[in-house]
């Protein structure tokens, strides 16, 4: 009997040892990368992992982050992932979860069974392990049938790896900051904030059932796209967690009724609070090291020297090229999940950004859209001719991105020139929201030359933190920054510089001098007198402060003959100014081009008795694990004296009290302690207004992209007009907020100061509506 079966005995067990054999070499060369890619035990031990960097509002609100391509992954700690994920993710995914070692051979045995019987909803057999082995090492495209099985194998022996290489704990944690949501949702908590907006710790049962839905298929089960698709996966994620005891069954018929109920907000860079200021933000700490030979300074040698001195004296600027971590590599901005703390407001930003907003698109652009009609060369100033006109719009159309990338393409130029003439379909930018059209391209660029721009920065005197930042109307479509890139002209919003020189040398402000035209002899020997715009009195006897307080030409060209041009380009550095100012007589018109962020920052020393604090925008930055890993501390010096300080905030005062910002008073009935400047420069292309109180110093710049589109009139087109408005908006906004309270005392006298300030002068003279003395143009 044993005889008659020998054979077929050995044949069995012979096939059956082989067949193990085979198993175990197969699964052998898998595992040493015989029959493919498998990871080394050093890139199982630390697999790539990228975590967006987070920015953090000084009031403790996430306002943004930073992450390249669809890596917007936030890490989350285990103990920080609410149970209502935990159990709805093992409940549906691997409820053997804590009981394999990476392969649940029940779980294959019950799809086995499933495919044999024609029954596909028996579920899938891959566990937790082996799903995040297919994350961390995806499968490449186009493999093919027998590449895909090979694949699944590897991912069989990863799991494995994984399951010795890390604790459950580790292993779960990985999985849910690695998935991928949709709508750049990566990781639970991007999740979270994306489709609920929520923090992952406040996620409710029927929402971490949702989301745990999408493991399936974030495609098919999309809540945004095929909300009721995500509904029924939902439910059938509770009725999993209800089959394993993991809610009762009254919980889980109630929760099976309710609606989505998601709060979908995408998140971009364009998106947000504070867009221009994270953009700056960005840029300034991963700016490389200057080269002076680079291409990025070959035309621009006065930027590279600010940046090579930023480099070296100033932390922050180039902060992810100058520090290394642990492995010697620099910090990456984009992958590191850097927390980044600002000195940014959130609410203070809002009330910017919502002013800026409010004046541009109520008043400011619908007063300049009904002057346009009236123009002969609309959006260009009647003065210009026309062909200037069409110079400036071949240069627009030259530079612009629809130019480059036809001209990429291989098209001629009479042909792309053709083009932008031809009629298409567009949605153009509107302060009322997006508007469709057909337009010619030329015609859409010389509309955006018609939309007025603006900027608005605020920081804190006292400290130098910057607590609002508004670079513009709309990062989408205005993306340059003017309020740190961009250098207009400031008019007479320089005039408190001469001034302080002056206080600082020993004039007094109660000095009379005569209110009469000065001439100046220019270097080519011609003479040169600026003019006023009004003649009041004129001829006169008049003191500094009252010259000041209405900004009269007369009076500070006296001012500046006491001293030279050198010393207030001088004084002008000192207070932090480092654009170049040509030490010329018009330097007390304002002829030079400065940013927003260095006249709020000059003015910020007046406020804080003769301290010049550089603007900060940073105070700390931490490690995705929160360890902190820099500190930035204000740069500080004094510049002037705390008695020529207080002095300034007095004649500054005056110019909202009496002078050309009194508008804040009569218009806007502003009860806050304040001084100001305002600003207009030639033929009113720029208006300015820089304001300060004992707690803040904020400054306004508004006006076109190019100087050639400006308003007709100096009415119309002066800093009273244009920037002013949005300053006390602002101010408004701050006065009406209950969780700010902003300081209240009057700016603080020196011990030791006993000069007059009052020089005892007539009474103001009665308001006539809307008009305000404004400075004359240079």
């Amino acid at each position: 009997m044993i005889k008659k079966y020998r054979k077929s005995f050995i044949v069995f067990w012979g096939a059956f040892l082989l067949l193990v054999g085979g198993a175990c070499l197969f699964f052998y060369l898998v595992a040493i990368g015989k029959l493919g890619f498998m990871p080394t035990f050093e890139e199982l031990e630390n697999p790539t992992s990228r975590f967006a960097s987070e920015v953090y509002s000084g009031d403790g609100k996430m306002i943004g982050k930073y992450f390249r391509g669809n890596e917007n992954r936030r890490y989350t700690d285990y103990d920080d992932i609410p149970e209502n994920v935990l159990n709805a993710l093992i409940a549906t995914e691997d409820v053997r979860f804590y009981d394999h070692s990476g392969i649940d051979g029940r779980g294959l045995l019950r799809v086995i069974k499933g495919l044999l019987s024609g029954n596909t909803s028996s579920g899938g057999g891959s566990t937790i392990s082996q799903q995040l082995a297919k994350m961390l090492f995806p499968r490449t495209p186009d493999q093919g049938f027998f590449g895909l099985v090979l694949q699944k194998f590897r991912e069989w022996v990863i799991a494995v790896k994984l399951e010795k290489s890390y604790t459950k704990e580790e292993i779960i944690t990985m999985y849910l900051n690695k998935f991928d949501f949709l709508h750049l949702a990566v990781g639970i908590n991007s999740a979270a904030h994306i489709y609920f907006g929520v923090p992952t710790d406040s996620l409710r049962v029927e929402q971490a059932a949702m989301l745990v839905g999408m493991a399936k298929n974030p495609w098919l089960y999309n809540p945004v796209r095929f909300p009721g698709r995500a509904t029924g996966r939902r439910n059938v994620v509770l009725g999993q967690m209800k089959k394993y005891g993991m809610i009762t069954g009254a919980l889980h018929d109630s929760l099976r009724t309710l609606p989505l109920e998601i709060h979908f907000q995408r998140e971009d860079h364009k998106e947000g609070l504070g867009t221009y200021f994270r953009e700056y933000l960005r840029l300034y700490m991963t700016a490389p090291r200057p080269e002076k030979g680079s291409p990025a300074y070959r035309r621009n040698r006065e930027q590279y020297g600010l940046d090579s001195l930023a480099w070296e004296n100033d932390p922050l600027y180039g902060w992810c090229n100058k520090n290394q971590k642990a492995d010697g590599s620099c910090y990456d901005i984009y992958s590191d999940g850097l927390k980044i703390y600002t000195t940014l407001d959130s609410r203070v930003q809002r009330h910017a950004e919502e002013a800026l907003l409010e004046h541009l698109g109520k008043t400011l652009q619908p007063e300049f859209e009904e002057e346009n009609a009236r123009k002969s060369n609309p959006p260009f100033s009647n003065d210009i001719p026309k062909t200037r006109a069409d110079s400036i719009m071949s240069r627009a159309v030259q530079s612009s991105e629809r130019f480059r990338s036809m001209q990429r393409a291989g098209l001629s130029v009479d042909s792309i020139r053709r083009s932008f003439d031809t009629p298409v379909k567009m949605s153009l930018f509107t302060f009322q929201g997006l508007k469709d059209t057909v337009m010619t391209p030329r015609d859409s660029l010389k509309y955006y030359k018609s939309i007025l721009r603006a900027a608005f920065m605020v920081m804190e005197p006292r400290t130098g933190q910057v607590k609002a930042y508004v670079g513009g109307a709309d990062f989408h479509y205005f993306m340059y920054d003017m309020v740190s890139t961009g250098k207009r002209q400031v008019g007479s919003t320089i005039k408190p510089i001469l001034y302080t020189l002056a206080m600082q040398e020993g004039l007094d402000p109660c000095q009379k001098v005569l209110n009469v035209p000065q001439t100046f002899i220019l270097p080519d020997g011609e003479p040169w007198t600026p003019r006023n715009s009004t003649r009041e009195r004129e001829g006169e006897m008049v003191t500094l402060k009252w010259g000041l307080a209405n900004s009269v030409n007369n009076i500070s060209g006296w001012v500046l003959k006491q001293f030279t041009p050198e010393a207030v380009a001088h004084m002008a550095r000192k207070m932090g100014i480092t654009s170049h100012m040509d030490p010329v007589p018009s330097i007390y018109l304002g002829a030079a081009e400065i940013t927003v962020k260095e006249m709020v920052a000059a003015f910020a020393v007046f406020a804080n008795k003769g301290v010049y604090n550089a603007p900060v925008l940073v105070t700390r930055v931490e490690d995705k694990y929160g360890n902190v890993l820099v500190h930035f501390q204000p740069e500080s010096q004094e510049v002037i004296t705390e008695a020529t300080a207080y002095l300034m905030t007095n004649l500054l005062e005056e110019v909202v009290n009496k002078g050309t910002g009194r508008r804040l008073r009569y218009a806007y009935h502003l009860p806050n302690v304040m001084g100001g400047k305002t600003g207009t420069t030639q033929e009113h292309s720029d208006g300015w207004f820089i304001g300060i109180t004992p707690a803040l110093a904020g400054g306004v710049w508004v006006g076109a992209e190019d100087r050639d589109v400006h308003f007709q009139s100096l009415a119309k087109g002066q800093g009273a007009h244009m920037a002013l408005p949005i300053w006390a908006l602002f101010m408004q906004k701050l006065n009406a907020d209950p969780s700010i309270r902003l300081e209240q005392n009057e700016f603080e006298r020196p011990a030791s100061f006993h000069q007059v300030v009052d020089c005892g002068e007539e009474e103001e003279e009665e308001e006539k509506g809307e008009e305000v003395i404004e400075e004359v143009l240079f």
